[in-house]
């Protein structure tokens, strides 16, 4: 008897699980032949909404880590990834890159999670200050993880391109919502199964496949969400994901770069979703009668 293939089923990642999309929708993915290579789950807004609320639930614990633990988990993100590099290229490969050019993407996007775990327990000295004042004060300033952020990935960079904006994401201490790409998809769910079985805590990256078109308006007006990154070169998506931040004054970013170069890693992508708190604390003074004031 001929054996039947099992075939995997590309869900999305919500809260450290994985869930079909509450609609019920899928969008057939075909790879250069046109031949149906997977079932992808389209996205609703529910299934972004589920997602929010799990990223908030997340943020405490993961903001509340110490910065050199957070730095092991992201270095152990890339071990696992190590260990996958040949299912990732196999995924890619299927959706139209050529073997060269996904062993490459594979490579990178390894390097960067590990490129971004140095980084945990060493932005916060690099960019916080002790300021100088006139008055008997200490006066520090210190970057704090902005919150919930929602990411629309870059479309062209499936893997190379996710893990560049997560990693400076989650290394300064936030939660997030992801779109991944809705022409290569495959990797982003496969990177999915990764965290799961990382030490990551479930809800700091909820991972969803869709379209951009359905869901940058809620990912832009949600009023629990800190920030918004968009990644795409859609100006019209662009222009209505800065109107809607404003409804709440959340951050929206635009990162668009070439995900393969070196300028595409530097610490200023964590700085763009983090805040700076300002600390006075009084100096402790002794008067000439010995006493403290």
């Amino acid at each position: 008897m001929t054996r039947i293939e099992v075939l995997k089923t590309y869900k999305i990642y919500i809260g450290g699980q994985f869930p079909r999309t509450e609609s019920g929708r899928y969008y057939p993915l075909k790879d250069r032949r046109g031949t149906v290579i997977a079932d992808v789950c389209l996205s609703s807004r529910k299934d972004f909404r589920n997602a929010v609320v799990a990223a908030r639930s997340a943020f405490a614990g993961w903001s509340g880590r110490a910065a050199f633990n957070r730095g092991q988990i992201l270095y152990r993100i890339a071990e696992m990834m190590e260990g996958r590099k040949e299912q990732f290229v196999e995924e890619m490969v299927r959706t139209g890159m050529t073997p060269a050019a996904a062993k490459k993407e594979v490579a990178a996007a390894v390097d960067r999670m590990v490129y971004y775990s140095g980084w945990c327990d060493k932005y916060q000295q690099l960019f916080g200050t002790v300021n100088p004042v006139a008055t008997p004060h200490f006066n520090f300033s210190v970057p704090e993880p902005t919150g919930v952020v929602s990411i629309i990935a870059p479309e062209e960079s499936p893997l190379l391109g996710l893990v560049s904006v997560i990693a400076p994401c989650i290394a300064g201490g936030n939660s997030c919502v992801v779109l991944a790409s809705r022409s290569r998809p495959l990797s982003a769910v496969t990177f999915a199964e990764v965290l799961a079985t990382s030490d990551l805590p479930g809800g700091v990256v909820n991972i969803l496949t869709g379209d951009s078109a359905e869901l940058h308006t809620h990912f832009s007006s949600h009023m629990d969400v800190n920030a918004v990154v968009y990644c795409r070169t859609d100006r019209g998506e662009e222009r209505t994901i800065r109107e809607n931040a404003a409804l709440n004054v959340k951050r929206p970013f635009t990162w668009v770069m070439k995900w393969e170069k070196p300028e595409a890693e530097h610490p200023y992508l964590i700085m763009d979703l983090q805040e700076v708190k300002t600390t006075w604390h009084p100096i402790e003074q002794i008067g000439a009668s010995g006493g403290k004031y």
